[in-house]
């Protein structure tokens, strides 16, 4: 796919999504940020080998578990704790190429993975939508960086049995561009602790950028075990939903779970 595919067709979505993340009510919100993550999850569960009628199902099921933790109980933490704990373990199983097969199995790790991150991005938004920016901004930083570093200067693979392209230069690069964003938001929107906050707050996106990585890792293994290219084929130029969302998935959980900590 051309460049100029990929920005038609991630300007609209950019700005739709910054329309919505700003203006809607939260009703609507959480509505629109659920049909998107039911969206991931039928492409979750044709990854794991169902049909389009049963992953239809299956997101649905999803949407509706995720709509009903959402409304009724809106400071629940739990599913973070869980998400974190997942995405925390997932570098070791990557490590020991642990092979994560198994319908079953998958369509759980969905609903862990699916849920919580539907649930965070309603809980940042219900905090501040420039909570939820700053955490979409780091991850696209991040990836953009990894991009341009990595095509300039990577040399060592970063998992070449998961994602080929991926150098440890580019996760350098893009490590270095975190910290500077990092930096720079810490003096552009100050806290009221000032300088002293630096250090938790570097270390906090330190910490979501490695989590980006593995996100990233761990969809790119499920969609090589299934045989597949993309997730999905609803986004020219970028593939699926999932194809977007991959590190979102593992950095908002944590996320919403640090600002929870945070106050």
């Amino acid at each position: 796919m051309s460049v100029k595919t990929r920005v038609a067709t991630a300007a609209p979505l950019i700005a739709g999504f910054l329309a919505a993340l700003y203006l809607a009510p939260p009703g609507p919100w959480i509505g629109l940020t659920a049909l998107i993550m039911m969206i991931g999850a039928a492409e979750w569960a044709a990854l794991a080998g169902l049909g389009r009628f049963h992953a239809l199902l299956y997101a649905t099921l999803l949407g509706a578990v995720s709509l009903v933790l959402a409304v009724g109980a809106p400071d629940l933490a739990l599913p973070f704790y869980g998400s974190l704990a997942f995405w925390l373990l997932v570098p070791v199983l990557l490590a020991r190429g642990v092979a994560l097969r198994g319908t079953a199995l998958q369509l759980a790790l969905g609903a862990l993975v699916l849920i919580p991150t539907h649930l965070a991005i309603v809980t940042l938004r219900a905090e501040s939508p420039h909570l939820v920016l700053a955490v979409v901004a780091l991850v696209a930083i991040a990836d953009s960086a990894a991009y341009f570093s990595g095509r300039r200067f990577g040399k060592h693979k970063l998992a070449p049995s998961i994602s080929p392209g991926k150098t440890w230069e580019g996760a350098l690069g893009a490590l270095a561009a975190v910290t500077a964003y990092g930096l720079g938001l810490h003096f552009v929107a100050p806290t009221d602790c000032g300088p002293a906050c630096l250090p938790v707050m570097l270390a906090a996106f330190w910490v979501l950028f490695v989590l980006s990585v593995v996100g990233d890792l761990f969809e790119s293994t499920l969609k090589r075990q299934a045989g597949v290219k993309d997730s999905g084929t609803l986004l020219p130029g970028h593939g699926g939903i999932l194809d977007r969302i991959d590190s979102l998935t593992a950095v908002l959980p944590a996320a919403a779970l640090f600002w929870i900590w945070w106050k």
